[in-house]
């Protein structure tokens, strides 16, 4: 029996669940070489912005343990940039293309999703309301189901690409944050974005990244977003996207069985490039061993006896 891996989320149809998250992966352009993009369920690719960012200073990495902390800050190339030199590469491959969208104010974001509703070969829009290494945006909206709701109901107003809106765990109840986005007409929930988190070189007395704080990232927050996938798959009836840890195809199960019909895979990718592949081919052999014919039969399907 081979199993099918096929998922919609909303309108976006995957030919397997897992996905490049935002961020580690570039615009693919590198992992091209070592891995065949064709077999992944989709890309997300790194934030892009009207104008082009630099990012915070450096240092901007830090190693953890079982986690590392970055501040890029949204370092990209900006909108004009993105549609004329990375864009091409994207949609010559034939898997789901979701672009990843941040502004530090709405009129940013309704500008950007207006710009990209006149582009063909784009599957979805991910909006990013979540980063936590950028002064202004990011968390600002985030954390606030108000502004949430506004922000994300005036996105559909401008575009008719399908939107996932991508969740911040820094708030006291990430399902209050989903419920908003789904009331403002988001398809689909990704989660989670890093945690604000921080470290320091006691040897100089000095934090470890140049932004002094950071987001936290690798297998360390991997317990905490499969209970926020939980958390929200109880609250809200929209597919999930499950981010956040996932080193192997167990970890990804994880995330399905609390309620994700997606996963996105991140920090792993710069430990090995070919882990989404190993992932995929993994959740494959458990639906065969465990003779589930149909992958979305297993998202949510938790013993709880």
């Amino acid at each position: 029996m081979n199993p099918n891996l096929k998922v919609k989320l909303g309108r976006i149809s995957l030919k397997n669940p897992v996905l490049a998250a935002s961020g580690t992966f570039g615009y693919g352009e590198e992992y091209s070489r070592f891995i065949d993009l064709n077999e992944l369920g989709g890309i997300i690719t790194k934030t892009v912005t009207l104008e082009p960012r630099e990012g915070n200073r450096p240092p901007r990495l830090a190693e953890t343990p079982s986690g590392l902390l970055n501040s890029i800050g949204l370092e990209n190339p900006g909108l004009k940039i993105f549609l004329r030199e990375k864009l091409p590469l994207l949609q010559r491959f034939n898997t789901a293309l979701v672009v990843n969208i941040a502004g530090e104010k709405e009129e940013e974001y309704l500008r950007l999703a207006e710009r990209l509703n006149r582009v063909k070969g784009i599957d979805a829009l991910e909006i990013n309301i979540s980063c936590p290494n950028v002064k202004n945006g990011g968390l600002i909206f985030g954390t606030n189901p108000s502004l949430v709701f506004s922000l994300v109901k005036r996105i559909r107003e401008v575009t008719d690409i399908p939107l996932i809106t991508k969740l911040t765990p820094n708030v006291t109840d990430i399902a209050e944050i989903a419920q908003a986005a789904e009331e403002a007409g988001t398809e689909a929930l990704s989660l989670i974005n890093t945690l604000l988190a921080m470290a320091i070189d006691v040897e100089t007395r000095k934090p470890k990244l140049g932004n002094v704080t950071g987001g936290l990232s690798g297998p360390a927050i991997r317990p905490i977003a499969v209970r926020m996938v939980r958390q929200t798959f109880q609250k809200v009836n929209l597919p999930l996207i499950g981010v956040g840890g996932i080193m192997t195809p167990e970890d990804a199960l994880e995330f399905i069985l609390a309620g994700a019909s997606a996963v996105a895979i991140g920090t792993a990718n710069f430990i090995d490039p070919k882990t989404m592949i190993k992932v995929k081919e993994g959740i494959g052999e458990y639906l065969q061993r465990k003779n589930i014919r149909e992958f979305k039969d297993l998202v949510g399907w938790l013993d709880l006896n």
